[in-house]
């Protein structure tokens, strides 16, 4: 039951739409998700409460006080854990970030988003140097013009090869269906085609930073898209015996 935890103490950085795009894309796979809901502004409650998300996923609202009885219980339920925060450096940013296996850093195209980011990796710094936590962790780049690049996302790059930080290869796009889809409710899967423009490449997006971040999960507790072959029998069948 992988803990994935999206922060980002800048607003608008891009933390609630990484984590719906994941969740959708899971859910499509066949797989339970729980997304804790720790933002006061519920957009993902809000989100979920227009129905057709179907039953594989559940959202949770969670406050500092709950969060991690919210965790354990959705252990209990399996599947995926992601926990959606608010744009805020408290002790609810400390305890997510202490529940995660992989912590989602997104960043905007901006300088000021990758300062933001900075202060959750210094909170991730602290944790190792002091604590001797060390918890895994990556940023997104979200909001990407898919088409140019710019020079704010250009410099916010600059500042993570500077700090050495690993950026997933995945970057978001900026797409109307991660805007529409909050509009709407149900999965990004769900969407009409004809009415949403460019859905294939926003659902090819989303594929893609699923794959990566499953790839950064452990393992062992990954339940996997693709069922395994069949496993060979451990006993052959003995030869018959030949008449007297």
């Amino acid at each position: 039951m992988p803990v994935v935890t999206f922060a980002n103490t800048k607003g608008g950085a891009g933390k609630t739409t990484a984590a719906l795009m994941l969740a959708c894309e899971l859910v499509s796979r066949g797989n339970r998700v729980t997304i804790l809901d720790a933002d006061q502004r519920g957009w993902m409650s809000r989100w979920h409460a227009k129905g057709a998300t179907g039953a594989l996923l559940s959202v949770v609202p969670v406050s500092d006080e709950t969060i991690e009885a919210a965790t354990l219980k959705a252990k209990k339920r399996g599947g995926y854990i992601l926990i959606d925060l608010p744009s805020s450096h408290d002790a609810l940013l400390a305890r997510a970030v202490g529940l995660a296996d992989h912590v989602i850093i997104p960043v905007q195209g901006c300088a000021m988003d990758a300062q933001g980011g900075a202060e959750v990796l210094d909170l991730l710094s602290e944790l190792a140097s002091q604590c001797d936590v060390r918890i895994p962790h990556s940023v997104v780049l979200t909001r990407v013009n898919a088409a140019v690049t710019t020079r704010a996302l250009q410099a916010a790059k600059d500042f993570l090869t500077e700090k050495g930080i690993r950026t997933l290869s995945t970057a978001i796009a900026e797409r109307a269906a991660y805007r529409d889809v909050f509009d709407r409710g149900g999965l990004l899967h769900n969407l009409d085609t004809l009415e949403v423009s460019n859905l294939p490449k926003a659902l090819e997006n989303a594929a893609r930073l699923a794959d990566e971040v499953i790839s950064l999960l452990p393992q062992r507790n990954v339940r996997q898209a693709v069922r395994k072959e069949a496993a060979p029998k451990a006993v052959a069948k003995a030869p018959l015996k030949k008449a007297a």
